[in-house]
């Protein structure tokens, strides 16, 4: 087989091999798409970085992906595999590193976090205020996504990624309200993560706002077990006399236990009942499309991350950032 030339990858593409010739020697003139077109056809067709013909101009890096659970669902895969993507394309590589779900006593830090060999890190799915903390001291440039509620944003040493959560659970909840469904609870546990406050507080200032009782007694809030969450949800539900007209949930994940409830439980929701979500997520395929929900685009996301490790690795003495991603509201009229 023949070797792969930049003639071929522009051929592949339809652009000239001047700009193939740009993105592989980062030369300006290029917009980012294209960019990332070009790289990808080249990995595609076998055009590796030990070709002669690229030349890097950035440093090699190694950012720490400091992750909980990376598998536990294709929201959490599919921010990392672009991030690594993006990443790749500044010369740096993304080392895993795993943590626990929960800190034990006597828990210390992986050492190749302290060793020196570290130029950054990025923090994701990590719920546990103790093992954040630790992570917090690390003396490195530090990009968070999502944190918990009892760590203050501006306790963080290193900037902040969050998913707007207040003002689109009060706009989802003020379109169910907007519907005549005024009897409605909240599911999510709302000490785990600070977007899962922030989405409770959009849900209880639109009820407010509506003149509308917040009942107590049809929204859980307090913590959740991660491998009990339907059992849990289950036992709640069973302790209910009545259902109310609906649940607004913190996420699809607790829409989807929702929806296998009443499945199993036919006769409780024989009128219907209506469910919200947020993250947009395809994996669940009980509410897949069914359900009004905030549409996280985790590819994006996960370029998103990319960039903010890069510009903190760059500036490091730069003021930290919070940064808000909006994800789109997607409204459905369908009652479960």
């Amino acid at each position: 087989m023949s070797k792969v030339t930049m003639q071929d990858i522009a051929d592949a593409l339809g652009i000239s091999r001047v700009t193939v010739w740009k993105v592989f020697n980062n030369h300006a003139g290029v917009s980012q798409t294209l960019r990332e077109n070009v790289l990808d056809k080249a990995k595609e067709m076998g055009y590796l970085k030990t070709n002669a013909e690229i030349v890097s101009t950035e440093e090699e890096k190694t950012v720490s992906l400091i992750v909980s659970r990376p598998d536990s669902s294709t929201f959490w895969t599919n921010i990392i595999h672009r991030l690594a993507q993006e990443l790749s394309y500044h010369n740096a590589n993304l080392l895993y590193t795993y943590m626990p779900s929960n800190y034990t006593e006597g828990f210390t830090l992986p050492s190749i976090l302290t060793s020196g060999t570290i130029q950054g890190a990025i923090i994701l799915n990590v719920y546990d205020a103790r093992l954040i903390e630790l992570i917090n001291q690390l003396d490195l440039p530090k990009v968070f996504l999502d944190t918990v509620p009892q760590i203050n944003n501006r306790a963080l040493h290193g900037d902040l990624v969050l998913l707007e959560g207040y003002t689109t659970l009060y706009q989802i909840t003020e379109s169910v309200i907007a519907r005549g469904l005024t009897d409605l609870g909240f599911i999510g546990d709302i000490h785990y993560a600070k977007t899962n406050l922030d989405r409770y507080d959009g849900f209880c200032q639109c009820m407010k706002d509506h003149h509308l009782e917040i009942n107590e007694r049809i929204c859980l809030t307090h913590s959740i077990g991660i491998f009990s969450y339907y059992q849990e949800l289950s036992a709640f539900l069973d302790s209910l006399d009545t259902l109310p007209q609906g649940f607004i949930c913190a996420s699809d994940y607790i829409a989807h236990f929702l929806q296998r409830y009443f499945s199993e439980h036919p006769a409780r929701v024989s009128g219907g009942i209506l469910v919200t979500g947020y993250d947009g997520s395809r994996e669940y395929s009980n509410v897949d499309g069914l359900i009004t929900t905030a549409n996280v685009k985790t590819s994006l996301l996960g370029k998103r991350l990319s960039m903010q490790i890069i510009y903190r690795m760059e500036h490091p003495d730069a003021p930290f950032e919070l940064t808000y991603i909006n994800p789109q509201i997607i409204y459905k009229d369908s009652i479960l």
